[in-house]
């Protein structure tokens, strides 16, 4: 009988090369940096046609949960659950974790296909038929891995060299993992053809997996199925126990189990992959003009080329330079050369340095019932937008040293006041004292906006109070 694929898609990390538009509270993967959908949707979309498929697996952080759930939800994709990871502990212990779980779920011989969320496939067809191959190795027994074939000598990756070929399979034995090369030794790799790209893609049978991680990283195994032994379900996601994960290694799958083991194999994959590390590469996948520029927004340029813009809210424009990075957000505007866009991360760890919100936070924030907007703000008052989903609504809380108006602008809005619960439509307004206890949602078809003004001593986020949360948050 062939065996079931279940993709699991890992869907960590901060991208924080790819500032200002992804940050720490909404990193790379979540958004549409090629096309309308987002990257993590492209990830799940693609696998669509391929044969004994079955519905994704996702592991990411607790921050990000209800952007997975959304995303997926847009599309009407299904899944098998959303596990929460409380803490970052790399490959290793997310890949354990999903295993275990499928094992729980009586799927110890199936197959995980493993895919980072943030990664650019444009040809379908090829990827599909290198999971194919995978598939039979990983069925035989064999650790497989996906090599990128190279495109150029790219000092930003890791490289695998290939060993032996397996002759019932159109695979090679993995003969070593090489770090990060500098710009000659990429150009000796590229040069032999026996070397590929590590895409940190993956295709394992469960039982094996797990086998190799008692075996070679007992510690991560152990940790992983203290936290997975009595897991708790809440709406989409699978919660852990925080002690016993936390205590798990932090170390990727390659270094737990890849580079030691003696069955890993690796299939060659060509087929348009870019794992988008750096605005750079957002150049490359994009749609060049006849200028080569790769224009986002509201842009005009003149004697410009080979430029990169994104604009989201202003008219950008460039005149007489080439080659460069511009990208304007709300609160951001970053500037850089093509060729020195890996320094943005240095950026990143100066604002947090100064503890800036800009490193983490856009001023748009999405939250699972819809988004807020922080559109002005001074020494004692701050002026949001505010967007609540049909069918949504905020949590029932408090705060101890602010007030609010609330203005509707369009919707309805179900107000609850302490006792009092009212319904307001476009052009009214109600006040919420310090103090009293309050809730907002929308029972319509229409997005709900509202003006909101609060006015006291402390406007910051913590000043939050839940008494009642239907999303589950403390």
């Amino acid at each position: 009988m062939t065996p079931t694929i279940t993709p699991v898609i890992l869907s960590g990390g901060s991208g924080t090369r790819l500032w200002p538009l992804s940050r720490q509270l909404r990193p790379k993967q979540f958004l549409p940096l090629v096309d309308e959908l987002t990257l993590f949707q492209n990830t799940v979309q693609r696998l669509q046609g391929i044969p004994n498929l079955e519905d994704v697996l996702v592991v990411c952080n607790e921050e990000h949960r209800f952007m997975v759930a959304e995303q997926l939800r847009e599309l009407q994709l299904a899944h098998q659950g959303i596990l929460l990871e409380p803490v970052g502990r790399d490959t290793a212990p997310a890949l354990a974790l999903a295993a275990l779980h499928l094992t729980q779920q009586g799927k110890s011989d199936a197959l995980m296909l493993v895919l980072p969320a943030d990664h650019v496939i444009t040809d379908n067809d090829a990827f599909h038929q290198a999971i194919q191959q995978a598939a039979q190795a990983a069925q035989d027994g064999y650790l497989t891995t996906f090599g990128i074939v190279p495109q150029r000598a790219e000092t930003g990756y890791g490289y695998i060299r290939q060993g032996e070929s397996l002759t019932d399979l159109d695979a090679s034995r993995v003969a070593a993992f090489v770090e990060k090369p500098d710009a000659g030794t990429a150009q000796t790799y590229v040069d032999s053809g026996n070397y590929l790209w590590n895409s940190g893609m993956f295709l394992f049978r469960v039982d094996r997996l797990l086998a190799a991680l008692e075996a070679y990283q007992p510690e991560v195994l152990q940790a992983c199925q203290a936290a997975l032994a009595d897991p708790s379900h809440d709406l989409d996601f699978i919660r852990l126990n925080t002690a016993a994960f936390t205590a798990a290694p932090a170390i990727s799958i390659d270094y737990a189990v890849m580079e030691k083991t003696q069955d890993a194999v690796v299939i060659p994959l060509d087929a348009g992959w870019n794992d988008v590390g750096a605005w750079s590469a957002v150049w490359e996948v994009g749609q060049q003009d006849a200028q080569q520029n790769v224009l986002h927004g509201d842009v005009l340029t003149h004697q410009a080329k080979g430029n990169l813009v994104h604009a989201e809210h202003r008219l950008v424009t460039l005149v007489g330079v080439d080659d460069l990075v511009v990208v304007e957000t709300k609160d951001a505007v970053m500037v850089a050369h093509r060729d020195k866009v890996q320094h943005v991360k240095h950026v990143v760890g100066q604002l947090k340095d100064q503890q800036r919100s800009e490193a983490s936070i856009h001023r748009e924030v999405n939250r699972p019932w819809g988004s807020y907007d922080c559109i002005d703000e001074g020494g004692r008052f701050q002026v949001k937008r505010i967007v609540v989903k049909p069918g949504e609504k905020l949590s029932l809380q408090m705060h101890h040293h602010r007030a609010e108006h609330w203005i509707v602008v369009n919707g309805t809005a179900e107000v609850r006041c302490g006792d009092k619960t009212l319904l307001l439509t476009e052009n009214q307004s109600t006040y919420i004292p310090l103090g009293e206890t309050h809730s907002l949602g929308n029972p319509g078809k229409v997005p709900l906006e509202i003006i909101e003004v609060q006015s006291g001593s402390y406007l910051g986020e913590d000043d939050i109070v839940r008494f009642e949360d239907v999303y589950g948050r403390s």
